[in-house]
């Protein structure tokens, strides 16, 4: 059985524990360790988890060093049992990981990246070394995970970041217990219709300019919010959307409970400016896999990886800019016949573009179990 451990730098985030299923799911053993950025960190599929210790959330810079000063500590308490595989997940787990793999002979090192943290895209000294970093540190990994294939067209390919060929693993959905439908499929009160932001929330624009339109638009349309929002990059979150009209946040939620909320909304916003013009108009979100496979019609800014997604698949309704009047015209102009089939097309979707499958989940084991192979060329072994 392939011996896997997975870095991490927050253990507390819902996506590990979906990769650590896959692995599971794939006939893997895997091991998780890393940092962590909340009191509690939630049961995960793992034979062993191990906490490293505490980093805060939006500061790369901190997180990296302490990994590089907590190297040699973490290092002396994993070494105990090697594996086959070191997957590391995002830039600052993998000094960690190659240190690791040269304690461990035929260890190998998988780089997933699933960011392009905009420090890495600076045009001066900063961004040249960090650049210059992650090539060093990458050169000692034989596979690159990433989620959107614009990573590899805009960041990888072009900057020369990594000597293997990427492998996509998309952020789709694992094994939900059913596919969900939008309400005006079923019949269920649409009155008002439903706009749903979920997961991490953290675009600042997004939210002014939702609350501006849903108070234009009188109570025909609610903003409901659900996740974890970035705090920092708000003014005062929780006054803001408290004071709003037709806006209410619900808080985080467990990834077993995306199917009942996803299917309460009609409408599913996936426009970010967080990192505008680099990762967020690279990016694949979950949400639209999340949102999709639950019947939500997903909103996506033209231009964008998220729009090409929608394009390809005759599903969605993509905007040319996100400005209130902009949002105004398009909700105004959304008759229910119109929202009806937009509920269709995304309901006629195969699931296979949404949800991970076993087969899914065995392919990516085999071809992480093919690295063990020494001296195989990534691409054979892939």
């Amino acid at each position: 059985m392939l011996k896997i451990l997975y870095l991490v730098p927050n253990l507390s985030d819902p996506a590990v524990d979906r990769r650590l299923k896959m692995f599971h799911l794939g006939g893997a053993a895997a091991a998780v360790a890393g940092f962590n950025r909340a009191d509690d960190v939630p049961p995960l599929t793992a034979q062993s988890v191990i906490d490293l210790g505490r980093t805060a959330d939006g500061r790369f810079l901190q997180r990296l060093a302490q990994v590089l000063l907590s190297r040699i500590r973490s290092q002396q308490r994993l070494a105990a049992t090697p594996v086959d595989v070191v997957v590391a997940r995002n830039l600052e787990m993998l000094p960690l990981a190659t240190g690791l793999a040269r304690r461990w002979p035929g260890t190998s090192v998988v780089y997933e990246s699933l960011d392009i943290h905009r420090l890495l895209l600076r045009t001066d000294w900063i961004g040249g070394s960090m650049r210059a970093a992650e090539r060093f540190l990458a050169g000692d990994a034989r596979a690159l995970i990433t989620s959107s294939p614009a990573f590899v067209r805009e960041y990888f390919a072009p900057y020369g970041q990594s000597p293997v060929t990427p492998w996509i693993v998309e952020n789709k959905v694992l094994t939900p217990r059913s596919r969900g439908d939008n309400p005006i499929l079923t019949a269920a009160d649409s009155s008002p219709i439903r706009i749903g932001w979920f997961g991490a929330l953290r675009c600042r624009r997004s939210l002014d300019h939702l609350i501006q339109a849903m108070s234009r638009l009188d109570g025909r349309y609610e903003l409901v919010l659900r996740g974890r929002p970035a705090l920092r990059e708000f003014v005062d979150f929780h006054v803001s959307v408290s004071t709003a009209a037709h806006v209410r946040f619900e808080g985080p939620y467990r990834y077993d409970e995306l199917g009942c909320h996803y299917s309460e909304v009609h409408l599913c916003w996936a426009i970010d400016f967080f990192e505008e013009g680099q990762n967020s108009s690279w990016l694949l979100p979950n949400r639209i896999y999340e949102g999709c496979l639950h019947g939500a019609v997903p909103i996506a800014l033209a231009g964008t990886e998220t729009a090409r997604f929608l394009a390809e698949r005759g599903i969605g309704i993509i905007l040319p800019d996100a400005e209130v009047d902009t949002i105004v015209d398009m909700l105004d102009a959304l008759t229910p016949q119109v929202l009806h089939a937009h509920a269709l097309a995304v309901a006629r979707l195969p699931v296979t573009d949404l949800q991970v499958d076993q087969g899914e989940c065995e392919d990516l084991v085999a071809r992480l179990g093919a690295l063990r192979l020494i001296n195989t060329p990534i691409e054979e072994a892939a």
